[in-house]
């Protein structure tokens, strides 16, 4: 299992369109395609640091695959206005997890 992840610090008063842009062509209330699942989080205390991050059952080659399958670069691009700062952005597999 991977994990892609990414923390970004957005434009002040951004949030909306950013989550609009970044969003956009998901299907409602699902996980995109070939994604097991996908989260995306705000800080309580500082609302323009945005981490998402998702679930990838396969390998790192299918995922890029898929990345261009579903046109990441133009994401990124719909994107890229409201973004100020990219902190941690990579793919990590998953090496423990528990569940209850």
């Amino acid at each position: 299992m991977l994990c892609a992840l990414t923390v970004r610090t957005l434009e002040p008063g951004t949030f909306e369109e950013f989550r609009a842009a970044f969003t956009s062509g998901f299907e409602e209330d699902a996980a995109p395609e070939g994604w097991v699942r996908f989260d995306m989080l705000r800080n309580t205390a500082r609302p323009e640091e945005v981490v998402c991050f998702g679930f990838y059952d396969g390998s790192v080659e299918s995922l890029r695959s898929s990345e261009a399958d579903q046109d990441y670069a133009a994401q990124m691009e719909r994107i890229a206005p409201y973004v100020a700062a990219v902190g941690a952005d990579g793919i990590y597999e998953v090496v423990d997890e528990r569940v209850t």
